[in-house]
């Protein structure tokens, strides 16, 4: 998505600016994961297996609208279909898990979904690309297809009760979800949680942009002989690439094969405490594969990143699945989506920014043709006025500093980095980061007060 959206020179793509992609999926999370927090209590009054029926019809229409639409308008209102129909879903199916389960068996019972969760992210980016060969369209297009199998699964499914009250109207069960919120512990909490989530989405948000514009990995693939050819990107002008999705794909793998070994280490530790220690790790995470141009620096930074993901994600949902009252565990299970709603979407507006100033390596190209050579003059600093001042679009940005420097992409690539040293940008999700793990720490001192939190 983030290379379909904004990257300058993809063939097929839409070409949209780093802002728009910040746009995009500003209101992607927004809609997504604020939803939940009103769709929670829906589900538990009308049934899960209902709200997932109406989810996959929404999610079909999502993926058809993007596959087909062009313009902005048109591929945005794609994604708030979509994002809806997301939004119904997750509450109908953590709310069947939470009401299967109990304390004795959460924490490993979150680590299965949050495993199962992670099979599906795995298997995503391969079957991706090779449908990316086939066209863009057929992306969504087989989006479409797999969520309608969907149906058949709820052939399979044996509704479970909410314990909430049936009789409640649909204007009751939104006032309901309003005052319940209302509670410090609970706002901290998720406050907190936003913060680590905009740094962590910046590895499938943003980082898929920086991997394409900075990271080699040449070597690897010759060393690699046996890659499948739907892996590779050959149109790369530094060499023949290993795309993007199969390199970040590594997080998700790396959770399929540790996460059920790591729910059982950490299944006798405090919640918040696991939660702690995985947003320290995460920032590690961050900070490696944000700052290199390396590709096995990135794999690392990629393990780190992952180990944080399982010591904090499955935890979070634990944690408000045991806080919630009984008759309420969808509501609850729909707050902690707040989260991801907030942190996701301030991120991607300072991500668009951010890069789209700073980092992406057609405006820095840009940039240096307006500085250091004779297409420049008359600049006025605006990064938005580059194309007009310099006469050069973004989609040709790099193969023209190329030709006035007479460079290969290789260092013309490496001349941008050590000038502009788009890596920077990182330092600023990894403080936020920081910040957040500081108040966690705050609040799990303070937690063992509470009988009630002290989980």
């Amino acid at each position: 998505m983030p290379i379909y959206i904004a990257q300058a020179d993809e063939p097929g793509g839409l070409h949209f600016s780093q802002r728009d992609k910040g746009t995009i999926y500003m209101v992607w999370a927004l809609i997504q994961s604020l939803l939940p927090m009103i769709t929670g209590g829906y589900a538990d009054r009308y049934g899960y297996k209902r709200t997932i029926f109406i989810t996959v019809w929404l999610k079909i229409i999502g993926y058809l609208l993007m596959a087909t639409q062009r313009s902005f308008t048109g591929f945005l209102l794609g994604v708030v279909v979509l994002a809806t129909g997301t939004a119904l879903f997750k509450p109908g199916i953590q709310g069947t898990l939470a009401q299967s389960m109990d304390k004795s068996n959460s924490s490993v019972g979150w680590g299965l979904f949050y495993w199962l969760v992670n099979v599906g992210a795995a298997i995503g980016p391969p079957l991706a690309g090779y449908l990316h060969g086939k066209g863009w369209p057929w992306v969504f297009y087989g989006c479409a297809a797999i969520i309608s199998l969907n149906f058949l699964m709820l052939f399979t499914y044996k509704e479970v009760d909410s314990g909430a009250d049936k009789t409640s109207d649909a204007w009751k069960v939104f006032r309901d979800t309003i005052k319940n919120i209302w509670d410090a512990r609970l706002i901290t909490v998720i406050l907190l949680l936003s913060g680590f989530w905009l740094m962590m989405y910046q590895l499938w948000d943003l980082m898929p942009n920086f991997y394409t514009d900075w990271i080699s990995s040449t070597s690897f693939v010759q060393n690699n002989p046996w890659l499948p050819a739907s892996w590779l990107n050959a149109g790369d002008a530094r060499g023949v690439q290993l795309k993007q999705e199969n390199v970040l794909n590594l997080n998700a793998v790396c959770i399929v094969l540790l996460l059920v070994p790591f729910s059982y280490l950490v299944a006798r530790m405090k919640v918040l405490s696991a939660m702690s220690l995985g947003i320290l790790v995460a920032i590690g995470g961050i900070i490696v594969s944000g700052t290199t141009s390396s590709l096995y620096v990135l794999f690392l930074g990629i393990l780190l990143f992952s180990i944080g993901e399982m010591l904090t994600g499955p935890k979070k949902s634990e944690y408000f699945a045991l806080i919630a009252p009984p008759g309420k565990k969808a509501l609850y299970l729909g707050y902690i989506n707040i989260p991801a709603a907030i942190g996701p979407a301030v991120g991607a507006q300072l991500a668009g920014i951010l890069y789209g100033t700073r980092g992406e390596k057609a405006t820095l190209a840009l940039q240096y043709l307006a500085e250091k050579t004779e297409h420049g003059k008359g600049w006025n600093g605006d990064v938005s006025s580059l194309p007009e001042a310099v006469g050069v679009s973004r989609q040709e940005a790099f193969r023209k500093l190329q030709e006035v420097l007479n460079l290969d992409a290789v260092d013309a690539t490496q001349l941008l980095w050590e000038t502009y040293r788009p890596y920077e940008i990182w330092y600023a999700f990894a403080a936020i980061g920081v910040a957040s793990l500081v108040g966690m720490l705050i609040f799990t001192q303070r937690s063992k007060r509470w009988k009630d939190l002290d989980v």
